[in-house]
């Protein structure tokens, strides 16, 4: 049995001492983050998305380790356990294998096996199957004369196959061959329930649907099961044209089944006809249901990604950055509520107008608007997406362009708002404000720093997942968890403006500690330096290691500190700046000296190489943002809802949502048109990643509407 680092070494191509020293960070306590930007000479320069799935490997690891440790001892209680058992425990690999190995000796509820066994029926068992005893009744009815055994024949010959089935089903090796057979060979299908065609008519599709499991992808396998959850569905695995029983079931090593020192080398047809019986009333079943699990788990881990990378994609979409911005929450009935913030995102004013049915007040509704806009200077007017969106985007524009106004506006996705609006975040932030207010000043804010804003929203709320209500909750959580730290780590955090929200998933920091560092700024006023962090309730040395270099300070005593350069390198930045005869302030966006530094890098050989190299990076662009340069999607003032939508239209819009088989673009009209895989480019396209991200501005043709449907078909233009 390999040690866990051999086996992470071997897995991930890694030296064996990269591996040890990974692990060893990991104890320590150390984030995927920190080691992934401060670490890299002791991983070898992993990036955070090699370095969680090093960590979720190792964790799967150790539980494996434990959970054998455990059987190995649960073993060594028991009698009569062959030493080539306790060795496949030795050597298992997964988690399955171990539990299959371990499924004969595990302490549970009395089994028709333990039952025929404690009638005497063991021997029976034997003789049928080395075949000393035919399968017939009169020959039991003999056998059992001849044993002694006082039992009805039929009962004897059912209880004795009873012990051979259970036997045949519960063979490790037999079940790991079988569940890699039905992988690779196996036919998933699916029948509609008897009477359902109607209640699951979405389900259609699949009402008599065959594919190979090989083959079938995550999100029809999430569609296939969700089918199955509601009743209308009835799935199976198949062999075609091994119905009865799958030859590759009569494995040479059954026939020392009962006696290791059993000498044929091949399986006789009474033993074959046991294995099919096996196959029919046991083993089918319990395969299938096992095979299915893997699937669903499969298909999970993929809507996981999906919904992941689109998080991701979103947290990095591009900020307008700091300007004043009017928030906008259309609506009818209720009204269009307003709010306006800073540059740093304080509300300066709000309130509500009734531009639309049924009030139609459009007057009122201009001149407040108006007023609001020029009070206080307003650069951006962000509208949420949602009802009575496209018609309130016509009024702004229309006003901006009779008033001459310097503003813009722009239509931007609302998702989330309304959820972070009535969370405790929100009632924190604004006690005072309706929760239809703090909707426009969420939808503000998200177009200053989409970033900033979307952590405050609990990532399952955003809605760009696929299939997410049908996903194991803890396992979306920990995974939308992880994207949203690596992503506020990437960008960096201005310490003296981030929220408890914001600082909650900077590297080390916990929620009470963000909570302490607000406090902390509320009390005594702007932080000046990163030093000055260990004065926070909470902040030792080795959070203060851990969340440092991804804080930033601008303007502060210190010009490292608006930087991602850690402070455990601000002596080796000085020495550098020394070598040339400036400050380290000298350095910061000075392109011809860090030309020369590049040139003395072997004078500085103990930094290591990474180190070095990132350093001069982070000197030439000091707290450079890695996000792209805002832009946005000018929809056609021509186009209000689904009706206006022509085939053969070209029209500009923002992709929303990214799945494994295709773009849904919002083209301004209440409902997503779906970009399919196949119309992506005029060439083969795996992922559809490669070509496109959320919040991205696409141009596309419309292929067909279907109005009684709200179904929109789109091909893009521009790929090749």
């Amino acid at each position: 049995m390999k040690g866990i680092s051999q086996v992470l070494s071997d897995e991930f191509s890694l030296s064996r001492q990269y591996s040890n020293n990974i692990i060893d960070l990991f104890e320590e306590g150390a984030s995927v983050p920190f080691i992934s930007r401060y670490r890299k000479e002791n991983t070898g320069g992993m990036i955070d998305i090699q370095l969680r799935a090093f960590y979720e490997r190792w964790q799967y690891l150790v539980e494996l380790n434990k959970r054998r440790e455990s059987i190995l001892s649960a073993l060594s209680k028991e009698m009569n356990v062959p030493e080539g058992i306790k060795q496949k425990v030795r050597n298992a690999i997964s988690k399955t294998e171990l539990e299959d190995i371990y499924a004969p000796y595990k302490k549970s509820r009395k089994s028709k096996m333990d039952d025929a066994v404690a009638k005497g029926l063991l021997p029976l068992a034997v003789a049928l199957w080395q075949g000393k005893c035919l399968s017939d009744v009169a020959k039991v009815a003999i056998w059992c004369q001849q044993n002694t055994v006082n039992l009805d024949p039929k009962l004897a010959l059912q209880g004795a196959q009873d012990i051979l089935v259970e036997k045949i089903s519960t063979d490790s090796d037999l079940l790991k061959v079988a569940r890699q057979a039905m992988m690779k060979q196996g036919v998933i299908t699916s029948r509609v329930l008897r009477g359902k065609k109607q209640e699951g008519e979405k389900f259609r599709d699949y009402f008599e649907y065959e594919e190979a499991v090989s083959k079938v992808v995550s999100h029809r396998l999430l569609a296939l099961f969700r089918g199955k959850k509601e009743n209308i569905l009835k799935l199976g695995i198949v062999f075609k044209g091994h119905e009865d029983c799958p030859e590759f079931l009569y494995l040479p090593h059954l026939t020392k089944l009962f006696d290791n020192h059993q000498h044929s080398a091949s399986l006789s047809a009474a033993q074959k006809s046991y294995i099919a019986l096996a196959w029919r009333t046991k083993l089918q079943t319990k395969l299938e249901t096992d095979v299915l699990a893997q699937l669903k788990e499969k298909a999970e881990e993929g809507a996981i990604q999906v919904f992941a990378n689109n998080l991701e994609d979103l947290l990095m979409a591009a900020p307008a950055g700091a300007h004043r911005v009017i928030g906008v929450d259309p609506g009818f009935r209720n009204g269009v509520k307003l709010a306006v913030i800073d540059e740093q995102g304080n509300v300066l004013d709000h309130g509500v107008i009734y531009p639309h049915a049924p009030q139609k007040q459009v007057q009122a509704a201009q001149h407040k608007l108006c007023q609001l806009i020029k009070q206080h200077q307003v650069r951006w007017a962000a509208i949420g997406n949602g009802t009575a969106s496209r018609e309130t985007e016509a009024l702004l524009k229309d006003l901006i362009a009779s008033e001459a106004l310097s503003c813009q506006a722009v239509v931007v996705s609302e998702a989330g708002a309304s959820v972070y609006s009535a969370s405790l975040i929100a009632s924190a932030e604004f006690p005072d404000l309706d929760v239809t207010i703090r909707g426009a000043i969420s939808i503000a804010r998200r177009f200053q720093d989409p970033l900033a804003e979307l952590v405050k929203i609990d990532p399952q709320a955003i809605g760009v997942g696929q299939y997410q209500h049908d996903i194991k909750v803890s396992a979306l959580s920990t995974s939308l968890a992880n994207v949203v730290e690596d992503c506020v780590n990437r960008v960096g955090v201005d310490i003296n403006l981030a929220s408890a929200s914001l600082l909650s998933y900077v590297s080390g920091l916990t929620e009470r500690i963000a909570h302490n560092i607000v406090a902390y700024r509320e009390s005594k006023g702007r932080i000046e330096s990163r030093s000055e962090l260990k004065k926070v309730k909470g902040i030792g040395e080795k959070c203060f290691e851990q969340c440092a270099g991804f804080l930033r300070i601008l303007n502060g005593k210190e010009p490292l500190d608006a930087s991602g350069v850690h402070p455990e390198s601000y002596d080796l930045v000085r020495s550098m700046a020394k070598k040339l005869t400036l400050t380290s302030r000298e350095l910061l966006n000075n392109a011809a000296a860090l030309q020369q530094l590049k040139t003395l890098a072997p004078s500085f050989q103990s930094a290591g190489n990474f180190t070095y190299s990132d350093i001069l990076s982070e000197l030439a662009k000091p707290g450079r943002d890695p996000r792209p340069e805002f832009t946005y999607a000018a929809f056609d003032q021509t186009i209000q809802s689904l009706e206006d939508l022509q085939e053969g239209m070209t029209l500009e819009g923002v992709v929303t949502n990214v799945a494994a088989f295709g773009a849904f673009v919002d083209l301004g009209v209440h409902q997503d048109g779906l970009i399919h895989i196949s119309q992506l480019a005029d060439r083969f396209v795996k992922d559809p990643r490669d070509l496109v991200r959320v919040g991205q501005v696409v141009k596309v043709m419309v292929l067909e509407v279907d109005v009684n449907r709200k179904r929109i078909a789109l091909k893009a233009q521009g790929f090749s």
